[in-house]
C-alpha cells in the first residue's frame, strides 16, 4: 500500500478510529502479505523482463551498504584529524 494511500485513508478518520486502522497493519500476516506482494511485483517487473536492472540494484545496493558501513570509522578519523590540528598535531 502506497505511502499516499494511507495517507488519504488516514485524514478522513477520527483520531479514535485510527487506531483500529493502524493495528491489522502492524499484524506479521499483513507485513508478510506486503513484502511478499512486494518480491512478487519486483520479480514480474524485472527478473521476468531479463532485465539488467537487478545487477544494478545489487552493485549500487552494495556500494551504499559499504559506504554506510564505513562512514563511522571515516567520521573518527575526521574528527581526530581536526582534533590534532586544532591543537597543534600533524
Amino acid at each position: 500500500m502506497s505511502m499516499r494511500k494511507v495517507y488519504s485513508e488516514l485524514k478522513g478518520l477520527k483520531v479514535k478510529e485510527v487506531p483500529s486502522y493502524v493495528k491489522p497493519m502492524l499484524s506479521m500476516n499483513f507485513v508478510k502479505s506486503t513484502i511478499q506482494r512486494g518480491l512478487d511485483n519486483y520479480h514480474a517487473k524485472y527478473i521476468q523482463t531479463n532485465s539488467i536492472d537487478p545487477l544494478y540494484h545489487v552493485c549500487f545496493g552494495g556500494m551504499i551498504f559499504s559506504y554506510l558501513v564505513a562512514l563511522p570509522e571515516e567520521r573518527r578519523h575526521l574528527e581526530h584529524q581536526q582534533h590534532a590540528k586544532e591543537h597543534g598535531g600533524h
